[in-house]
């Protein structure tokens, strides 16, 4: 038996992490559980799973989750001392990484540094941090297990192979609701719009970044990370049918693809599970159904964050930090209505022009310049609106 705490666990994947869990007939036991503002659901996650901690954003929500009736007892915290303590449990085998934006990175820190072994499906991790992320990891002989489909999916490709022979990766992206759109129809999308994605169920921030191919930029910039490969040899290729999760090319010509039906619980148990592979009640893919499987490269033009994506991770240092704090207030500032769909790739790159990237030597650094593409971000959205700016997350 695993014993996990989850980090976010009322999001997209941490309910589902939790499902997996739920049917694991005993091979997995969750001892904690952190959530933002989504009390309700939290309560009733709190019913099945009878955690010994949770944690909150606030002192209100902690007040208001323990005044909810019929809870069993358990220890309730919040704020930064919350998720530290959460990612730091003693008896915690896997920590999940699966709060949504850069602010994953401390909680995920302060699990490594407590020595304990990460599923990771916070990737803003390593793009705000990757150097830093990785170097404590390596300190502590942690190991950072991929939770999404693409980084899992190269992850059992390359089981049983010398990393000296990988030629390049190939992360595949399903295009988004807009891939058949010309940029000018981008120019009148609503947030509503953008949120359907036509394959996968995500929260309204993934989703926006997947219709930007952000979200691809971002997982190109974790793969480089995670696996320690050059970013020049890392592919992306829009799969619309989403069945080819990711797929590595090796040295003779050999190409191996990881395939299933598109449902995040495959990638979730692999990585609790792993090295062993967990009993699942999911319909298995069945080829003789499938549409055409097709492939096509995706347009920089047309898809100008995932092209900033590429550059930023290339500078290397904060540029990738940079970029992903712009793009958060950008998303942010989207989803609210006080930008067009277009104007994110407009504020990102111009953050990510005016913001001159440094090396990273410590959390610090990290800090500074996310404040800084932030605070850039929020005022290139002042001059298009009068709301009031958004604040820093990562503290």
């Amino acid at each position: 038996m695993k014993t996990i705490s989850v980090l976010g666990s009322t999001g997209s994947i941490g309910k589902n992490v939790l499902d997996v869990a739920a049917r694991s007939n005993g091979q997995i036991k969750v001892v904690g559980l952190g959530a933002g503002k989504n009390i309700a659901l939290l309560a009733e996650q709190i019913r099945l799973f009878r955690p010994r901690l949770v944690t909150v954003m606030t002192p209100e929500l902690a007040k208001k989750l323990a005044n909810t009736p019929g809870l069993p007892r358990t220890q309730i915290l919040y704020g930064k001392a919350g998720y530290r303590a959460l990612a730091q449990m003693p008896e915690v085998d896997i920590v999940v990484s699966a709060m949504v934006g850069a602010a994953g990175l401390i909680p995920t820190i302060a699990a490594l540094d407590a020595g304990k072994d990460v599923a990771l499906a916070n990737k803003e991790s390593l793009v705000t941090a990757g150097p830093l992320v990785k170097a404590i990891a390596d300190k502590n002989n942690c190991r950072l297990l991929p939770v999404d489909s693409e980084h899992s999916a190269i992850f059992q490709c390359m089981a049983g192979n010398r990393k000296e022979d990988i030629k390049r990766l190939i992360l595949t992206a399903s295009g988004g609701p807009f891939k058949d759109m010309s940029q000018e129809e981008m120019a009148n999308v609503t947030a509503e719009d953008a949120i359907k994605h036509p394959t996968w169920s995500m929260g309204a921030k993934i989703s926006v970044d997947s219709a930007t191919l952000m979200n691809k930029g971002l997982e190109v910039i974790e793969a480089s990370c995670l696996f320690d490969i050059r970013v020049d040899l890392i592919d992306v290729l829009i799969h619309p049918q989403s069945i080819v999760h990711s797929m590595v090319e090796y040295s003779d010509g050999s190409i191996v693809a990881q395939m299933a039906v598109p449902d995040m619980r495959i990638p979730i148990a692999y990585a609790l599970a792993w090295p062993e592979r967990m009993k699942l009640d999911i319909p298995a893919l069945d080829l003789t159904k499938t549409a055409p499987l097709t492939f096509e490269r995706p347009s920089m033009d047309k898809f100008p964050c995932l092209s900033m994506a590429y550059r930023a991770a290339k500078v290397g240092g904060t540029a990738t930090t940079i970029l992903n704090g712009a793009n958060e207030v950008a998303v942010e500032a989207f989803l609210e209505g006080r930008i067009g769909f277009n104007t994110i790739a407009d504020i990102v790159n111009e953050v990510l022009s005016s913001i001159a990237p440094e090396e990273i030597n410590g959390l610090d650094d990290v800090l500074r310049a996310d404040a800084l593409a932030r605070l850039k971000a929020d005022n290139l959205v002042q001059c298009m609106t009068s709301a009031p700016p958004s604040r820093s997350i990562i503290t």
